[in-house]
């Protein structure tokens, strides 16, 4: 059987990662969908293993071409990055600098040919900035290393799908920066990834910038009919079903009673809330856009500092994020 070989990046030492890649690399059936390895530091993922009391061998491999991909052994690349005694729970520009180079390793071998999809554990901003790699976060790293331009951030759970025109930057700014060529762009995305799924004919709805989508000019300064409609009507007559911009407020409750397949949201947090509001646990970052077809997929929580090291972290977003990865990524 033909599975996809995955990356799965260490993320932050100091945070829930380490243990949530364990138990999920302890069910037998992420194995039955794929070929999981992990990219990180041997001594964390150890010490990980001994919190969550989980009885697994470490396989260290110099490349995925070592690997076994056998339940019960977890393949690791070893980066050797980390000194010992990583406080976890804490903000090191070490475990910052580590998270972001875990990235581009994994990104080095999907340019490589050599696995053909990343999952990535969480990692900590203010640690990835003091490790010297200003970006806002993932996202924004992944598309700097691969070269992409036109990309986007989609976030999926089992009963709603939400794909960003934008992310990480202020609301006025998120605002200002939203053009039609954008929308259009976005649109497009969120369509061709559906169909390479197995949707024929996606529905996508598009949210509206202003309360009640503005309502005819009665709120905002007309930024539906400048930045949002001609993107609509351009999507439309490429034959793509896509309608909007519907009022956010009912738009969501629309989509997750079964109306649309995915939502373009206008801003973080128009997108991140209603996914989160229906469960953590099962909530998948995934990156769309990426050049060479790359696949990246994540879990849709933080680093979670204050139970690191506790066996309280929870691994089902996890073992969401390496199925969405198993079903979007080419198997070999």
């Amino acid at each position: 059987m033909l599975k996809p070989i995955i990356g799965i990046t260490m993320g932050d030492a100091a945070g829930v990662g380490p243990e949530i890649i364990v138990k999920s690399l302890s069910h037998a059936s992420v194995y039955e969908q794929a070929k999981p390895f992990v990219i990180g530091d041997a001594k964390v993922m150890e010490q990980a293993a001994a919190v969550s009391g989980i009885n697994t061998a470490f396989h260290k491999v110099q490349s995925p071409a070592e690997c076994r991909f056998e339940p019960g052994t977890i393949d690791l690349l070893d980066l050797h990055l980390l000194p010992d005694g990583v406080k976890q729970g804490a903000v090191s520009a070490e475990a910052g600098n580590a998270a972001f180079h875990y990235l581009k390793k994994a990104v080095e071998l999907g340019i490589e040919g050599k696995l053909t999809a990343i999952c990535t554990a969480p990692l900590n901003k203010e640690a990835l900035h003091l490790g010297g790699h200003n970006y806002p976060g993932h996202t924004e790293i992944l598309a700097e290393l691969t070269g992409t331009k036109d990309y986007s951030m989609m976030l999926s759970s089992p009963k709603l799908r939400v794909i960003h025109l934008t992310t990480h930057i202020g609301l006025l700014d998120a605002i200002a920066s939203i053009t039609p060529e954008r929308t259009y762009t976005v649109i497009k995305l969120a369509h061709d990834t559906l169909v390479k799924a197995g949707y024929e004919q996606p529905r996508i709805a598009v949210c509206g910038i202003n309360p009640h989508a503005g309502e005819n000019g009665l709120f905002g300064n007309g930024e539906e009919e400048d930045k949002l409609i001609p993107a609509i009507q351009k999507a439309e007559k490429e034959g793509i079903e896509v309608s909007g911009p519907h009022p956010a407020d009912t738009l969501f409750f629309r989509a997750v009673r079964g109306d649309f397949d995915i939502v373009v949201a206008c801003y973080h947090d128009q997108g991140h809330v209603p996914i989160k509001v229906l469960g953590l646990e099962e909530g998948v970052n995934i990156t769309v856009g990426l050049n060479g077809g790359l696949v990246r997929t994540s879990v849709d929580h933080g680093t979670a500092f204050d139970i690191a090291g506790k066996n309280r972290a929870d691994e089902r977003s996890m073992l969401a994020a390496l199925t969405s990865a198993a079903d979007l990524a080419p198997k070999v």
